[in-house]
């Protein structure tokens, strides 16, 4: 999703630029504008997310690794990498349960494991969440970029009735004042 989302990105990109080249536009400054802040907030959010998930897993990794510890089971990087990337507690429990842990502990190591796989599942289900809700963001632009443009024609509309009403007011004063004078001469 990640990947779609910054190829989608690109492609904005070279439309851009093979648009700008056609015309210079208020429009044109707007949707590079645009494309520019999407750019930044993809990558920002993207790195971020990289950091939680990796921050998460070390201390999930180390929470699991002291657990074993406890309970006497040494453990390698390797087995821990082989539980976490595989959903596979067996490689822990299978030594654990021979060596007459108790059953206590046991489940504290496999619901801890069924917690880190559920949140990583929800990180993964935020990420799509994100990947969506950018999607939007650009399928939508035109019609924000169609609002703009629309209030920007009533603000010079607005102007021009104003305009206009002063006008009609003076008009007014002036039509009445004839009428006074010629009422007065008749």
């Amino acid at each position: 999703m990640a990947n779609n989302a910054r190829n989608k990105l690109k492609t904005i990109e070279r439309n851009l630029e093979m648009e700008e080249a056609e015309r210079v536009s208020a429009d044109m400054r707007i949707r590079k504008s645009q494309h520019a802040v999407l750019s930044r907030k993809f990558v920002d959010v993207m790195t971020k997310y990289n950091e939680a998930q990796v921050d998460f897993r070390e201390k999930s990794k180390g929470r699991i690794q002291r657990q074993l510890e406890i309970t006497g089971k040494a453990t390698t990087d390797e087995e821990l990498e082989e539980m976490l990337e595989g959903g596979n507690a067996a490689v822990f429990t299978a030594g654990i349960v021979d060596s007459g842990i108790s059953k206590q502990a046991l489940s504290e190591i496999e619901a801890r494991h069924k917690d880190i796989v559920r949140l990583e599942s929800s990180i993964k289900e935020l990420h799509d969440m994100f990947v969506d809700i950018a999607m939007l963001v650009e399928s939508q632009g035109n019609m924000v970029d169609n609002i703009e443009v629309n209030v920007g024609k009533a603000v010079d509309h607005v102007e021009a009735a104003k305009t206009e009403t002063k006008k009609a007011v003076r008009y007014q004063s002036k039509a009445r004042k004839h009428c006074l004078i010629c009422h007065l001469h008749s």
